[in-house]
C-alpha cells in the first residue's frame, strides 16, 4: 500500500461519520496485542486550546530530554500532522504500512470511523516506538472518544463553550458533563473552566471517582503583566513567563500546563524551573494565531466556534499593531456562522467573504448575508487563493491581512501563502 492509497482508504472511513463509543478502537487494539496497555499518556480534553496546552506540555517534556509522542487533530495541510515524536511527524512509509497492517485485522462487517482508526494507529505507532509519554488529544467530547480508552497519568479540561450541540448536548452542563468522561479513578484531574456550573461538576465527578480535583484560578494561579505572567502553583511559582504564543488568553492555557507538569511531578517525573520556563515560551503552534509575514502583516487562525472567535478578537486588539485590519473569511456551515462573525467583523476595516475547498463550507453568499449587516465594504470572492490574491492587492505595508473561521481554511491559505514549506497531501 502507497501513502497515496493509505489516504484514500482512511478518507474513504469518513463516509461513516462521528460514532461515539470505544468498542471498535478496542477490538482493533487487542488484534495489534493491546499495545496502549502500560504506556504513560496526558490526556486532554476541553472545547479550544487543547492543541496550545499539549504543544506547551510537549515541548517541556522535550527539553527536559524525553522521548514524546503527540496525537492532535484535525490536521491542516497533511494527515502525518496528526502523529509526531519530538516534533518530527510520522513518515509517509509508516502510515502507509500501519494502515495495511490495522486494515488486515478489523471487521469489514463492523468498519471503524476515520478517527477510530486513526487513534488506533496513534497508539500502535507510539507504544512501538517506546516513547516516554504520549500526549493524547481528545477528537470530540471526552466520554465515549476513541482516546478515552486510555489510562492517562494526568487528565486536563482546557476550556467549556458551546460546541458540537448535536452530539454533545444544548447546554453547557451536558456538554462538560462529556468532557469529564475522561475523569478515571485515582487519575488527577486538572481544568482551566471558568463557569460555576461546570466547575462544581468537575469537583463532583472526581470526588465520586476517587480522582484527585485542580483547579485553575484556585490550585494554581497566574498574574499577567503586559505581554508576560507570574504563574502561583502547587509548588513551584514562575516569575516572567514571555511566550512565544500569542493572545492574552495563552496564559490561561499556560497556566493549566505548568499545573500538568506539577502534577507529572507529583508522579516522579523529573523537571528543573529553567527547562519548565523555557519549554514553555519556546512553544509553537500552527494555525493558531499564526504571523506567516510582515508588511503586511498576515496571520492566519483556525477560530471556528464562538469562544475561539472571541478570544481571537482579544488576540487582535491586544497584541497587534496594524492601520487596516482585513478580513478574509471561511466557516463551516454547520458552524455558529452569526456569533463568529458577531466577534471578529467589528474589528474589519474590508471583509472578504471566500471558502475552502470542502463539502462542508459555507458558502461566500451565506457569509455575505451576516456580515452585511456589520459592514458595507464586504465582497463575495470565490475560491480561497483568488479571495487572498485580492486581500493582498488591497494592503497596504502597514495593515493587517486576516484569515480565519476554520482550520480548514487556515490549511488551504498555509498552502496557497508558502506552498514550499506547506505541502498539501496528494489526495
Amino acid at each position: 500500500m502507497t501513502y497515496k492509497q493509505a489516504l484514500e482508504y482512511l478518507y474513504g472511513l469518513q463516509k461513516y461519520g462521528v460514532k461515539f463509543g470505544l468498542s471498535k478502537t478496542s477490538n482493533i487494539l487487542k488484534k495489534l496485542g493491546d499495545p496502549h496497555k502500560g504506556q504513560k499518556y496526558i490526556h486532554i480534553a476541553g472545547t479550544n486550546g487543547k492543541g496550545s496546552v499539549s504543544a506547551m506540555v510537549e515541548s517541556v517534556l522535550i527539553r527536559a530530554g524525553y522521548k514524546v509522542g503527540f496525537y492532535s487533530s484535525p490536521h491542516l495541510v497533511s494527515f502525518t500532522e496528526r502523529f509526531r515524536i519530538n516534533r518530527k511527524e510520522i513518515t509517509k512509509k509508516q502510515v502507509a504500512e500501519l494502515t495495511e497492517e490495522i486494515k488486515g485485522v478489523i471487521d469489514p462487517n463492523e468498519p471503524p470511523t476515520y478517527f477510530e482508526f486513526a487513534t488506533a494507529m496513534a497508539l500502535a505507532y507510539f507504544a512501538r516506538e517506546k516513547v516516554d509519554f504520549a500526549i493524547m488529544e481528545v477528537g470530540m467530547g471526552g466520554r465515549l472518544d476513541a482516546t478515552n480508552i486510555i489510562k492517562p497519568l494526568v487528565s486536563a479540561i482546557t476550556n467549556i463553550s458551546l460546541e458540537h450541540q448535536s452530539f454533545l448536548g444544548n447546554t453547557l452542563k451536558e456538554i462538560a458533563g462529556e468532557k469529564a468522561g475522561i475523569i478515571k479513578k485515582g487519575v488527577n484531574i486538572i481544568a482551566a473552566a471558568t463557569q460555576p456550573v461546570v466547575k462544581e461538576l468537575f469537583r463532583k465527578t472526581g470526588e465520586e471517582r476517587g480522582a484527585p480535583y485542580f483547579e485553575v484560578g484556585r490550585d494554581v494561579r497566574y498574574r499577567s503583566v503586559g505581554r508576560k505572567f507570574n504563574y502561583y502553583g502547587l509548588k513551584r511559582n514562575i516569575r516572567d513567563i514571555n511566550l512565544t504564543l500569542k493572545g492574552p488568553f495563552q496564559h490561561r492555557n499556560a497556566t493549566l500546563s505548568l499545573g500538568i507538569l506539577e502534577l507529572l511531578e507529583k508522579k516522579g517525573v523529573r523537571l528543573d524551573e529553567d527547562t519548565i520556563k523555557k519549554g514553555i515560551e519556546e512553544t509553537t503552534w500552527m494555525g493558531r494565531v499564526q504571523a506567516l509575514s510582515e508588511r503586511p502583516l498576515v496571520v492566519v487562525d483556525g477560530a471556528h466556534n464562538p469562544g475561539a472567535a472571541k478570544v481571537l478578537a482579544e488576540a487582535i486588539k491586544k497584541d497587534f499593531t496594524f492601520k487596516r485590519l482585513i478580513l478574509v473569511l471561511g466557516i463551516m456551515k454547520d458552524k455558529d456562522i452569526d456569533t463568529i462573525v458577531k466577534e471578529i467583523a467589528p474589528l474589519s476595516d474590508r471583509i472578504i467573504c471566500s471558502a475552502p475547498e470542502y463539502y462542508r463550507a459555507a458558502k461566500p453568499e451565506e457569509l455575505h448575508s451576516v456580515v452585511s449587516a456589520y459592514s458595507k465594504k464586504a465582497e463575495i470572492i470565490e475560491g480561497l487563493p483568488v479571495a487572498i490574491a485580492k486581500a493582498k492587492s488591497m494592503a497596504r505595508p502597514d495593515d493587517m491581512i486576516l484569515i480565519t473561521g476554520s482550520l480548514f481554511t487556515v490549511g488551504e491559505a498555509l498552502t496557497v501563502i508558502d506552498p514550499v514549506r506547506y505541502r498539501p497531501d496528494p489526495v
